[in-house]
C-alpha cells in the first residue's frame, strides 16, 4: 500500500489514508470508478468507502470520485507521459512501479477488428502485488525430479486472484536460492530466467528487481512470453523458465522450444481446474502432448488457499497444504 499511496491524486489519498490500518494494510483491490461509489477489496470481502474514510456495506454514503479524480488518476499512474504507455492500453490494463496491475475500463476505439486503445477511461481496479515468502516451500518437494536435479515442468493453476503470481514468484526465488525445508538440498540453487510480460512478478524498476526471486535469477521485463522464452534461452542458458499466464499458440510453441532445449518451464493458466484449463485450444493441445509432469491447482477463500498437486496421469503427489498470510488468503 505504501508504494500505491504516492500514485493516488489528493483527495483519494487523503481518503484512503484514512481507511482503518486493518483493512487497509490487507486491501487487495481498489476500485474507482467515476461519478459511482468507491470500493476496496480484503480479505475477499468488499466495502464502500465514504469521505472520511469509513467503511460501509450500502453505496449511498460513499465517496464518488469525479472526472477530475479519475483525469488526474490517470495521469499520474502513466507518469504524466500516457502515449509511452499505448501498449498496455489497449489490453485493458497498465502495471506500475511496485508490480501492481492498474486494470482499465472505458471507451475502446476499435480498427480491422481489433482494439486500438481504451479511451474516456472512467474505471480502474488497482490490483495490490504483495510478496509473501516462503509460500512455496511446500510445493517445491512435489515438484522437484529427484533424478534430474531439478524441477519438473509444472502448470499452476487457478481462478483469479487466487495467488499463481505470487506461488511462482517464491518458487522462483526458491530454486534460485537453493534449499528448502522437507526438500533436497541444492546448495548452489539453479539458474532461473523470469520473462515478466506485465512486470508482475520480479517489479522490475528500471531493469531492476523490487521483489525477491533469488540470487541466480534473470529477469526479461516486459517481454513477450513467446519470444522471451526463446531469447532467454539462447542468451542466459537457465536451467528453468518461469513464465505468468500462458495460453496463446505462440506461448505453447515456446513451451515445446524449451522442452527440446533441456530447460524446465513453469508456468500459470486461468482456470478452476485442470479440465477447465485444456477446454483453450492452445492449452488442450499441451496437456495431450503431454508436456506438463506436475499441476499445482490453488482454490480457497478467506480461511486460505488449498494447493493441491497432480502428476500427468492426475494422481495427487504429496498431502494438500494450506497456504495463509496471517490469517488472510493470499491465493
Amino acid at each position: 500500500m505504501d508504494t500505491i499511496l504516492p500514485m493516488l491524486p489528493t483527495d483519494l489519498r487523503r481518503i484512503v489514508e484514512s481507511v482503518p490500518a486493518p483493512f487497509r494494510q490487507a486491501a487487495e483491490e481498489i476500485r474507482i470508478r467515476e461519478r459511482r461509489p468507491l470500493e476496496m477489496i480484503a480479505n475477499g470481502e468488499y466495502r464502500f468507502v465514504t469521505p472520511d474514510g469509513g467503511l460501509v456495506r450500502t453505496p449511498e454514503p460513499a465517496y464518488r470520485p469525479s472526472r477530475d479524480d479519475c483525469a488526474k488518476l490517470l495521469d499520474m499512474l502513466t507518469d504524466h507521459s500516457l502515449y509511452t504507455f499505448e501498449e498496455q492500453l489497449k489490453r485493458g490494463y497498465i502495471t506500475v512501479a511496485g508490480g501492481h496491475r492498474v486494470g482499465l475500463a472505458g471507451k475502446t476505439v476499435v480498427e480491422n477488428g481489433r482494439v486500438k486503445l481504451i479511451r474516456d477511461i472512467s474505471g480502474f481496479n488497482i490490483r495490490i502485488a504483495k510478496q509473501v515468502v516462503g509460500i512455496g516451500r511446500n510445493v517445491v518437494p512435489a515438484i522437484w525430479d529427484e533424478s534430474s536435479g531439478t524441477v519438473h515442468h509444472t502448470l499452476v493453476v487457478s481462478p483469479p486472484q487466487r495467488g499463481k503470481t505470487t506461488l511462482i514468484r517464491d518458487l522462483a526465488r526458491l530454486l534460485s536460492s537453493g534449499g528448502w525445508d522437507g526438500g533436497p538440498n541444492v546448495s548452489a540453487g539453479l539458474k532461473v530466467g523470469i520473462v515478466d510480460e506485465r512486470s508482475e512478478i520480479a517489479a522490475c524498476v528500471k531493469g531492476v528487481p523490487t521483489f525477491d526471486v533469488g540470487p541466480r535469477t534473470d529477469v526479461l521485463d516486459g517481454c513477450p512470453k513467446a519470444e522471451g522464452m526463446m531469447m532467454l534461452i539462447r542468451s542466459m542458458s537457465p536451467d528453468v523458465v518461469v513464465v505468468d499466464e500462458i495460453g496463446r499458440p505462440e506461448d505453447a510453441e515456446a513451451v515445446r522450444e524449451a522442452l527440446h532445449a533441456g530447460v524446465r518451464v513453469i508456468a500459470t493458466a486461468h482456470g478452476r481446474n485442470i479440465d477447465d484449463v485444456g477446454r483453450r485450444p492452445a492449452m488442450r493441445e499441451l496437456l495431450a502432448e503431454p508436456i506438463f509432469d506436475r499441476f499445482v491447482v490453488l482454490a480457497g477463500g478467506r480461511a486460505g488457499t488449498r494447493c493441491e498437486v497432480y502428476d500427468s496421469r492426475g494422481r495427487p503427489v504429496g498431502v494438500p497444504t494450506t497456504v495463509r498470510d496471517n490469517g488472510r488468503a493470499i491465493c
